[in-house]
């Protein structure tokens, strides 16, 4: 199976392990068997059997996401929006390797719900990467509301000033030269429109 050999895969089976130890003391078998599994049908049937715990699902969604199959797609979603930040990364890089036309629609709504700004990074940075018709439009608006100097949420807002730059698009011209004033996010502003091609 070719995500066996995966940087973020191993990356990701670690990290459960150390989780499951840090909480149990012991690793139970099944984690191992399912670290192994190449079985398409097996892998979705822990995604959707009652009772599997978070490492598990986990799991089977990465499994099945990088290899294309679209019945991860609902978990891998639910996982990029996870409060645990590494959650979010493992399932972003999947819902990448996945390719489903759904998965910026889903990430501009998780990036603008502004219920779960907090946990918004990873979707923001995950629109940028996909070069969708979504990204742009979520980032402008998730920037305009991280605006104002005592916003709490100022690292969503400098991801989306820095993947407005990468995005190269016009449109946000507007919003990243009201961003220049900002004590965090002026630099990158900055920098970002010098990539739309009016460095001020």
């Amino acid at each position: 199976m070719e995500y066996a050999e995966d940087p973020e895969f191993c990356s990701m089976i670690d990290r459960l392990r150390d989780e499951i130890e840090n909480a149990s003391g012991t690793v139970p078998d099944a984690f191992e068997q399912l670290a192994e599994t190449t079985d398409p049908e097996e892998l979705h049937h822990v995604l959707t059997a009652p009772g599997q715990p978070l490492w598990a699902r986990e799991i089977a969604a990465y499994a099945l996401g990088v290899t294309g199959d679209p019945r991860a797609f609902e978990a891998l979603v639910l996982l990029l929006n996870h409060r645990d930040p590494e959650r979010c990364v493992t399932a972003a890089h999947a819902l990448t390797r996945l390719g489903d036309p759904r998965t910026a629609r889903a990430a501009a709504a998780l990036a603008t719900n502004e219920l779960r700004v907090a946990y918004a990074l990873l979707p923001i940075r995950l629109l940028a990467t996909l070069r969708a018709p979504e990204s742009v439009p979520a980032l402008i608006t998730v920037l305009e509301r991280r605006l104002p100097a005592d916003d709490p949420h100022w690292r969503v807002g400098l991801a989306c000033v820095e993947g407005l730059g990468a995005l190269g698009d016009t449109r946000a011209r507007p919003t990243l030269e009201a961003a220049l004033p900002h004590p965090r996010f002026g630099a990158a502003a900055e920098a970002s429109l010098g990539r739309l091609g009016t460095l001020h």
